[in-house]
């Protein structure tokens, strides 16, 4: 009977054992719901890695690496084509502090602020030129360019055509240049890559004018020698239309107060001499 009532006792505690069990199912659903908490991690992870951070709206635009000069510092700029000469601008005043209004900005001649990169051709690599002073550097000089182009102006209302004047007729009577550029009457176009050349001086030898952007200078060129002028040095340019020859002007730089100091360049192709004048004042000079 002792052996059958531990036999008894033996089943009995095998019985009980699933009872035992419970808290292992205890551990199967913590476990479980690790689990299932890891999972709902991933998942977090790989959505947050999917959300942008707001700045890869350039990314998506094509882009161009640009070379900014200004003031013999060097700054490696990367903007959108497509961005304005206004917007490229704006760029430039966080790269330099300059102000976009003091800015003149230089690629084959003044940048347009209302056209795109891309419109006026503008690739990887390109250097832009960049002129400008500081509203107190401007401020400090004692007779602003716009005062001496309003007096000078004022002046040529008063005379007669300077084509009829004595002392250019000597010149403009010489005749058209064989070798002069081609002339377009009623167009602005940029300025050339090339210089200037075929035109004639006051003393009627020939003359070219090369446009140095990277240094802000205007060469002007003899057979005799090459003046490098410093652009922020031309007080003025005054041009007017060759009578008989309107698709050609002639054109004078003021390199000092007076008239006195015009230099003169008859036949001028007419297409670029908006552009001349653009490059050498610019529209930084007025502030």
């Amino acid at each position: 009977m002792a052996t059958q009532d531990g036999s008894a006792e033996v089943i009995m505690e095998t019985e009980a054992k699933p009872k035992e069990a419970e808290p292992l199912g205890e551990n199967a659903e913590k476990s479980e719901t690790e689990n299932t908490s890891q999972t709902d991690a991933g998942d977090a992870t790989t959505q947050d890695s999917s959300i942008s951070n707001g700045d890869d709206t350039d990314d998506k635009q094509e882009m161009v690496d640009l070379k900014i000069i200004w003031n013999k510092i060097k700054y490696d700029l990367k903007i959108p084509v497509d961005s304005t000469g206004a917007k490229l601008k704006e760029r430039i005043h966080s790269l330099t502090g300059l102000p976009p209004a003091m800015q003149k900005v230089m690629y084959k001649g003044l940048l347009p602020e209302d056209k795109t990169l891309r419109e006026i051709k503008v690739t990887n690599g390109a250097k832009i030129m960049v002129v400008g002073s500081t509203i107190n550097d401007v401020l400090a000089v004692n007779t602003p360019k716009e005062v001496i182009q309003q007096e000078v102006k004022a002046e040529e209302n008063k005379k007669e055509p300077l084509c009829r004047q004595k002392q250019h007729r000597k010149v403009l009577d010489k005749g058209k240049p064989d070798d002069i550029m081609t002339a377009i009457k009623g167009t602005k176009e940029r300025l050339p890559t090339v210089p200037l050349s075929g035109m004639f001086n006051k003393s009627g030898g020939k003359v070219r004018l090369t446009f140095k952007l990277e240094q802000d200078q205007l060469w002007i060129g003899t057979k005799e020698r090459t003046e490098k002028v410093p652009m922020g040095s031309i007080k003025n340019v005054v041009s007017e239309p060759i009578e008989g020859h309107e698709d050609y002007h002639m054109m004078a730089f003021q390199l000092g107060p007076t008239e006195a100091s015009q230099y003169w360049v008859y036949w001028v192709p007419a297409q670029f001499v908006d552009a001349i004048k653009d490059t050498v004042l610019g529209k930084w000079q007025y502030f």
